[in-house]
């Protein structure tokens, strides 16, 4: 599929054993480049050479990050500018980011940054960077007060997704990414919410994984090309996400995966707005019945109503004294509701 926008357009492939074909399908994408693969420790020696082999028309090298959410940071890029400085890396050079959704969003934050930008793509490696962190243009590291604070805007020159890759990820890991797959159903696409419903668990959905994932990555799709910059519609994609910032933000990165904050947070949510009517009844326990078939929370301890709050008056989806919550009409259908921040308190009272 492609990614259409108005000063750029990439191709997204989604195939099995597409790792086979990185040496042509870079070639078909850049000429004449010094290369760095941005991977981490446990990636890389499973992946990093088998793609360094076909790139022998390239100079290549790799430098591979601790793995975990602590190497999100600014601390982090700054490693990798000096690294690309001493390899020296002009703005005619490129970045390929070969991991999961931490290696995505630093490599292409790296890349956008350094000398005010150069040449990027991904390919995903994890579940949730496939469905999600890959495409779009965000790019990302984490500061001390929020998740995702420090970044930009800047879009890749193509994305490659092998599903194979799945095979190699520790189920928690999968997990993970299915949370944003019910997103995606949640919010915009009643049939991949009836396909994640009649699939019998999580190995039945990594066999059929090439069609669940092109379905989640439609909905991100059509949502990016009409709002590049997350001011409007794009916000649908948040989700569950408000809440879910702020849990793995106060719990310390990495101590809970994104996916299993996510989940809880499109639970909490969905449970407020059922109490409000502003959302129909019974979707909560719809949405903690799909939780549970692929072994996702569905609750936090322990859960602090205040600090919560604390770490979602930084969270970038508020605009001075208002926030965007994201909210569902039905399955497969979401809306943007702005509240006042202090009315969100009530979103967080109850939470255990």
């Amino acid at each position: 599929m492609e990614i259409v926008l108005p000063e750029k357009s990439y191709e997204i492939i989604v195939k099995r054993h597409g790792l086979d074909f990185v040496g042509k399908w870079i070639a078909s994408l850049w000429q004449d480049k010094k290369i760095a693969i941005i991977s981490d420790e446990n990636v890389y020696p499973i992946y990093g050479e088998k793609i360094k082999k076909q790139l022998t028309q390239y100079e290549v090298c790799h430098f591979s990050v601790p793995a975990g959410e602590k190497s999100k940071s600014l601390d982090m890029a700054s490693k990798l500018y000096e690294f690309l400085a001493d390899q020296g890396f002009t703005r005619s050079d490129a970045v390929i980011a070969l991991g999961g959704g931490v290696v995505g969003d630093l490599a292409a934050f790296v890349a956008s940054t350094y000398m005010r930008g150069i040449a990027f793509v991904q390919i995903p490696t994890s579940l949730l960077a496939q469905v999600d962190s890959s495409i779009g243009g965000k790019t990302a590291v984490n500061s001390t007060k929020a998740k995702n604070m420090i970044g930009t805007f800047a879009q890749p020159d193509g994305v490659l997704i092998d599903p194979e890759t799945l095979n190699s990820l520790p189920e928690i890991r999968v997990r993970e990414g299915i949370a944003e797959i019910i997103k995606c159903g949640a919010i915009a696409d009643q049939s991949l919410w009836q396909d994640l419903e009649k699939l019998t668990g999580i190995q039945d959905l990594l066999d059929h994984s090439e069609t669940i994932i092109t379905k989640a990555l439609n909905v991100k799709k059509t949502v990016v090309e009409e709002d590049q910059f997350d001011n409007g519609s794009r916000l649908v994609l948040n989700f569950g996400h408000t809440i879910g910032h702020a849990i793995e933000n106060t719990a310390g990165y990495g101590k809970i995966s994104h996916g299993e904050a996510v989940a809880i947070g499109m639970v909490k949510i969905s449970h407020t707005a059922e109490i409000k009517g502003l959302s129909p009844k019974g979707i909560t326990q719809q949405i903690i019945k799909m939780n549970q078939k692929y072994g996702l929370p569905i609750v936090y301890t322990p859960w602090t109503t205040e600090t919560f709050y604390q770490a979602i008056t930084h969270d970038k989806k508020a605009r001075g004294d208002l926030l965007n919550i994201i909210l569902l009409e039905k399955i497969g259908k979401a809306k943007i509701e702005k509240i006042k921040m202090t009315e969100f308190r009530d979103f967080l009272v109850g939470g255990e």
